[in-house]
């Protein structure tokens, strides 16, 4: 074969090589905030409602109304609660550190099974093969239990009772978790996607009469209760890439004037900083600005009717312009982008109910000039 044949052919294979590399790289944490060493909020008091920890931490939430906690040096333990013991188990690493309980509804009335929940920066892609990962401690004095596992969901959980969530994990630890005063064990595994699961939940997803557990001489507390850390879930070789849908943005027939809607756009809670998961959907956005290089665009926000018009107005506002901040991030040139919020007065669904507010919370594009 001629050499210049040869290096033709290796530059093609390695542009579609290029192509189908999944958004993600290589040995990359596909969960954000893997430490819990980010908050939304200053944490003041102790959590009493899954929606405390909702608020306070960053990217993460209860998928309940059972309340976990977060513990470090910038967090305050009541007395009542510090001197049985929680809170004293320095993090893994960092400063920070999630709490759930875990097992023992028998003897404990309220919040027998707390979970903490992450939407993942890229759903699984199915027939891709992953590594899991999270760092354990346990709370001296309370039972030592098994049955820890780790649930990839395609939809948000969000229950407004603090019951056991009953799903099949794909990861479980089925052995008791019986960890030594102030030690972490690395708990890791693997598992085959079999879904395009958007949300990671850890917990466990069995009732007491499944769950084997120890009880030692001395232990006051009558739950089991495991601080976690330092989570990961990353892709193994070989890597299959992300599917690419006949709606995909990459694919769309352009035409100036007209108003394209960004999915999976995401922001927290009456916030407007960017999930990590947005990123998928605006690097297709990023190909495009690359592809017409002469095109500017007009980044719009709208919100549901939830909160007063200044607020949404302010909020749908500032959402779009986090999203212009990014792409000038990422090369795209200032002159080429416009930006404006519509808070709530242009809804495409019913706002009544939460599905429609889902759907009236988005961010468009609009192609000014092509």
């Amino acid at each position: 074969m001629p050499y210049r044949t040869f290096l033709l052919l290796l530059c093609c294979f390695w542009q579609l090589s290029v192509f189908a590399q999944s958004p993600s790289k290589a040995g990359e944490n596909l969960l954000v905030n893997a430490s819990f060493e980010e908050f939304s909020a200053t944490p003041i008091g102790w959590f009493k409602k899954g929606e405390h920890y909702t608020r306070v931490m960053k990217f993460w939430e209860s998928p309940t109304s059972a309340s976990p906690d977060i513990f470090g040096s910038k967090v305050r333990v009541p007395n009542y609660w510090s001197e049985k013991g929680f809170g004293v188990q320095p993090p893994h690493s960092g400063w920070a550190m999630s709490g759930i309980t875990t097992y023992g509804c028998a003897g404990k009335s309220t919040h027998c099974r707390e979970y903490i929940s992450v939407r993942l920066n890229e759903p699984l892609v199915v027939g891709q093969v992953y590594l899991v990962e999270m760092y354990v401690s346990h709370l001296e004095g309370s039972y030592a239990a098994a049955n820890l596992g780790m649930y990839f969901s395609e939809e948000r959980i969000n229950l407004q009772t603090d019951e056991l969530i009953a799903a099949e994990p794909q990861f479980k630890v089925k052995e008791i978790l019986d960890i030594k005063k102030g030690k972490w064990q690395r708990i890791t595994g693997q598992f085959n996607a079999a879904t395009e699961a958007e949300y990671l939940i850890i917990g466990n997803f069995d009732d007491d009469e499944s769950t084997d557990f120890i009880k030692h001489p001395g232990d006051k507390i009558p739950y089991a209760y495991y601080y976690i850390d330092d989570v990961a879930l990353k892709k193994l070789p070989p890597f299959l890439p992300l599917p690419l849908r006949k709606d995909d943005l990459t694919l769309t027939d352009l035409e100036e004037g007209e108003t394209f809607r960004l999915k999976d756009i995401y922001f927290d809670f009456a916030a407007w900083d960017l999930h990590p998961r947005s990123f998928v959907e605006l690097k297709k956005l990023l190909s495009l600005l690359k592809k017409y290089p002469d095109m500017t665009i007009e980044i719009i926000g709208h919100t549901d009717s939830i909160g007063s018009y200044e607020f949404n107005d302010e909020l749908s506002d500032k959402r779009a312009d986090s999203v212009v901040r990014w792409l000038i991030e990422n090369n795209v040139t200032a002159e080429r982008l416009q930006h404006r919020g519509e808070g709530e007065r242009k809804p495409i669904a019913n706002n009544k109910y939460e599905p429609g507010r889902r759907l009236n919370r988005r961010v468009e594009f609009r192609v000014v000039k092509l």
